[in-house]
């Protein structure tokens, strides 16, 4: 017989994102809250992380990846969250059913008022860049290079290439080094480093490791390991330019080429979806079309910092809180939130037009080019500009964070476009 569990709040994924929101929750009242985590330990992706850099926004001090989700997982401890390790969980049903399975309690039906979704995302492989050659050992995702080397204690290579410059591969590019690795390059096939601007300089600039843009690998040669791999440039086109192909030689492969958002429990519940982030279409309480459910962190998203991770959780926990105390129900009138070609997507992609006008709704951006002297234009659906800001540099690596005040999101506007121009 299945066993059937009753919660205020189930929050699926006890990453950064899961840990914030649930902790959040519990401090605007919610009293039974359950965090079902897939792995055997919470933290996430932080336990892997153990370069500092984190908390600088959130905490005002540099912490690690690990000292990072220890404060968040001690807080959830104090705030006694139930939590239930090694817990997948298969289904959510529209009936606010959620069906998981661990070791200890089976297959198990948990009734709840609100659903997060904070599973967090992973990384693209080789099958989803489709690099001809064979199937050598040697070739994986850098986050998985930087679980043999953090957690594991083993070295994959002592020859590496690093296809992609997104910041977990600039990282593990640092790693390996200081690990006596002989990191022959970063290649990247765009024309611009895709990581932060502070990781290139730190891991790439300051260690001497060269980046190559607008190239990538086009063959991998080895059987039983790999022995190299094939280089080209690359077009606008992002084609091999003939005759511009050459040989290195190495014996490790790490790939840091996009991370895609866990989104599998959405799409099956049936979600309305982003095509640009992969993610839920959400409001800026992280409400998704079912007024349950909220989502938050890098399953709505890819975030560069895990600070802006803990602020949108916290977003999502409280909105969840407040969904569950009855003080915001489904939205009857939305704001649609546009934004022009040179930008790749904003989130919220729209904003309840019923709620208060005091404060403001924080939205995330990314350009799809790099580019210096720019103004962050918003205007209304009748031409009137709400939002005039300056950058001095735009970087598709990192995001852009930017508050609109609620004064001018007005129930008589039905849309807000978000441009990015020269000054």
């Amino acid at each position: 017989m299945t066993k059937k569990l009753k919660y205020d709040l189930v929050v699926v994924g006890g990453g950064p994102a899961g840990l914030a929101a649930a902790w959040e929750a519990s401090q605007n009242g919610v009293k039974k809250i359950l965090i079902c985590e897939r792995a055997h330990y919470l933290g996430g992706i932080l336990q892997q992380c153990i370069h500092n850099g984190f908390g600088l926004q959130y905490f005002k001090e540099e912490l690690t990846g690990p000292e990072y989700a220890s404060r968040f997982i001690e807080r959830v401890v104090n705030a006694e969250i139930d939590i239930k390790r090694g817990t997948m969980v298969t289904e959510v049903r529209d009936d606010k059913k959620v069906i998981a399975v661990n070791r200890e309690d089976g297959l198990f039906m948990v009734e709840t008022e609100a659903l997060i979704l904070a599973m967090g995302c992973r990384e693209r492989t080789r099958g989803a860049i489709t690099i001809p050659g064979s199937r050598p050992s040697g070739i994986m995702t850098a986050g998985t290079a930087q679980t043999y080397v953090n957690l594991d204690g083993f070295i994959p290579g002592k020859e590496v290439v690093i296809l992609g410059s997104g910041d977990i591969g600039l990282i593990m590019a640092r790693r390996l080094t200081l690990e006596g690795a002989n990191v022959k390059g970063v290649i990247e096939v765009m024309p611009y480093s895709t990581g932060l601007i502070r990781n290139k300089v730190q891991c790439l600039d300051d260690f001497g490791i060269p980046l190559l843009l607008s190239h990538s690998i086009i063959e991998i040669h080895g059987n039983e390991r790999l022995e190299g791999v094939t280089i080209s440039a690359v077009d606008q086109k992002l084609e091999p330019i003939e005759g511009t192909e050459y040989y290195v030689s190495c014996d490790t492969l790490l790939l840091s080429v996009g991370l895609i958002p866990e989104n599998e429990l959405s799409n099956n519940l049936g979600c309305e979806m982003d095509m640009i982030t992969k993610g839920p279409l959400v409001n800026e309480k992280r409400m998704t079309n079912f007024p349950w459910i909220f989502a938050c962190g890098n399953v709505l998203h890819v975030h560069d910092l895990v600070d802006n991770v803990t602020q949108e959780a916290e977003i999502a926990g409280r909105a969840a809180a407040a969904f569950i105390s009855k003080k915001i129900d489904k939205v009857e009138k939305t704001i649609v939130i546009t934004h022009d070609k040179n930008i790749s997507y904003v989130l919220p992609q729209h904003i309840d037009a019923s709620t208060d006008r005091d404060g403001s709704v924080q939205l995330f951006l990314r350009v799809k080019n790099p580019d210096e002297e720019v103004r962050l234009i918003a205007k209304d659906n009748y031409n009137r500009t709400v939002l005039n800001l300056k950058k001095s540099i735009v970087e598709p690596g990192t995001m852009i964070t930017f508050d609109l005040p609620r004064k001018f999101v007005t129930k008589d506007i039905s849309a807000i476009e978000i441009s990015i121009i020269k000054k």
